[in-house]
């Protein structure tokens, strides 16, 4: 992409640092930390972004930011476009993983685009990728992409989202999970569908690539390449901020918490070991995430689902009774709740931004499959959103409410500020001491996450910047340094500031994965053509 886009990308981040230094000392005789001038400095740009992305619209007497509209129709439109994937695909998600067709990937006589035999679906400026198809499995990229989305949010967001609108807003948390397996379906298609892959088999893939390529196609060229450019710039941001120095802070605050350790310095030396461990397995790239990712992912699942699941079993005779009170408060909630609107926004926003359905990210990692049929891909990463919302968020939700239920911990309607400690008392209340095992969780969630992002930021700025050695180290030593900085300091403004821009993402996002849904109902209709034809030949040789 050149060094021209250089200066934007700094622009949002380095303005405000410069500021930091720049502005006048403070009034009282108590003089502001280097991390309180940053926080300071980003204030004004971080509440002027965040309006501009959260920007609320009134429904149904209650606001409701423009982001979370576009994702539930995109959602929506996506589900009927498709004709319910959700349900039609499910069962093939599941065998795809499992790893039932890869035999058609390996003897499939065909060439992905960018043959420089013309054809219909020939790709301009693509490079040759003959004999490569891919970095990583079905499975690695599936846990890839949800070490990026199972974490804090399903802890703590879970917690906000049951305190605030009650044990209704598990409804609404379920359903956008449900959307969203539509959305990740058609976005993660699209980003195999558009990868590039170097010549020593190294892909480069994700919104970028799709936004710019597939838009150029289309005749939407320089659309196309303002939307990527906006991406790269945003995902990059993001990386940095809510994909590595909440997740650092979020995991030192807790491991303060359970030793009860006041000394901050040992923040400073928790946050070097845990870019020192990051650092080990990012420099090796998607594939070693990849392994990593998908032996940290099922830890995670039996370690803190297996929890969850031991705590319903305990209390099978009130699952019942949850079940009940969540459908029926989804549509009478209890007065003080904000109402049917003020509960169902409060479930979709959390289900929502815990998936990232929509945001784009995951397609980024799902690019890297080996596989030489897009929708295969797609059609995996549709369980993402379910294996994240429906299942670990909803079975947070029924602790919460069946352990309130038993020794009313907490009042409905009143917001928390630090979902994980009403979590964990939730847990301790039928475990005692878990608090030490989900200190291990959030660890673990914040360690697989920042991963992902690292891989999520470092595309972005190779579009950017260029594929050099050089650019790829400069972004990896500057994402390890954030490490640091986010489990030592806490810079309120900094992360939200780069939540804005996590979610800026949709925007161009969703623009291009609405134009492009035709292609990908092109390429589902090749895939499902190549499994029949599959087991009809297999049906022969029986």
């Amino acid at each position: 992409m050149g060094r021209k886009y250089l200066l934007p990308v700094w622009m949002m981040w380095l303005i405000p640092l410069f500021s930091a230094y720049a502005a006048p000392p403070p009034s009282s005789e108590e003089k502001l930390s280097l991390a309180d001038k940053i926080d300071l400095a980003f204030k004004p740009y971080a509440d002027g972004w965040s309006k501009i992305v959260f920007y609320e619209i009134p429904l149904g007497g209650v606001r409701i930011p423009l982001v979370l509209v576009i994702l539930i129709l995109a959602g929506l439109y996506f589900t009927v476009y498709f004709g319910l994937p959700q349900i039609k695909l499910f069962k093939t998600s599941l065998e795809v993983v499992a790893g039932k067709y890869d035999e058609i990937d390996a003897h499939e006589p065909m060439t992905l685009y960018g043959d420089p035999t013309p054809n219909e679906d020939d790709i301009p400026e693509t490079i040759k990728i003959e004999g490569h198809h891919g970095e990583v499995s079905h499975f690695q990229a599936l846990s890839a992409a949800l070490s990026a989305t199972v974490g804090l949010g399903n802890i703590a967001g879970v917690a906000v989202a049951i305190s605030v609108g009650g044990p209704g807003a598990t409804f609404w948390m379920i359903l956008a999970g449900l959307l969203g397996m539509a959305t990740k379906f058609t976005e993660c298609t699209l980003g195999v569908k558009y990868r590039d892959i170097g010549p020593d088999g190294t892909v480069y893939g994700g919104p970028m690539y799709y936004l710019k390529k597939g838009l150029s196609k289309l005749g939407y060229g320089a659309l196309g390449k303002f939307l990527a450019v906006f991406f790269a710039v945003m995902v990059i941001g993001g990386s940095f901020g809510g994909g590595n120095m909440f997740q650092a802070n979020q995991a030192t605050a807790q491991f303060m918490e359970l030793f009860r350790i006041e000394n901050p310095n040992v923040k400073i030396v928790f946050g070097a070991v845990l870019a020192l461990l990051v650092g080990i397995v990012i420099i090796g790239g998607i594939k070693r995430i990849g392994k990593v990712a998908e032996k940290i992912v099922p830890f995670m699942a039996v370690l803190y689902v297996g929890a969850a699941i031991l705590i319903l079993v305990m209390n099978f005779k009130l699952i019942p009774d949850a079940f009940a009170l969540i459908v029926k408060e989804a549509f009478t909630p209890r007065a003080g709740l904000g109402g049917f609107m003020g509960v169902m926004i409060m479930g979709f926003r959390r289900g929502t931004f815990s998936n990232e359905a929509g945001v784009g990210s995951a397609a980024i990692a799902h690019s890297a499959v080996k596989t030489k049929f897009p929708a295969s891909e797609g059609i995996v990463a549709l369980l993402e959103p379910f294996i994240d919302t429906v299942v670990i968020c909803t079975m947070t939700a029924l602790v919460l409410v069946i352990t309130n239920m038993k020794y009313n911990l907490f009042e409905y309607g009143q917001e928390i500020k630090h979902g994980v400690e009403l979590t964990a008392r939730a847990f301790d209340s039928v475990l005692p001491h878990f608090s030490v095992i989900l200190t291990i969780a959030v660890i673990l969630f914040a360690f697989s996450t920042m991963l992902s992002w690292s891989y999520y930021g470092l595309q972005g700025w190779k579009f950017i910047f260029g594929r050099s050695k050089r650019a790829d180290l400069v972004y990896k030593t500057l994402f390890l340094l954030f490490v640091v900085l986010g489990a030592s300091v806490q810079l309120g403004s900094v992360l939200e500031f780069s939540d804005a821009m996590i979610f800026a993402m949709v925007f161009p996002n969703i623009i291009g994965v609405m134009i492009l849904a035709p292609e990908v109902k092109k390429e589902l209709h090749r895939y499902l053509e190549a499994i029949r034809e599959y087991k009809a030949k297999k049906q022969r040789k029986e």
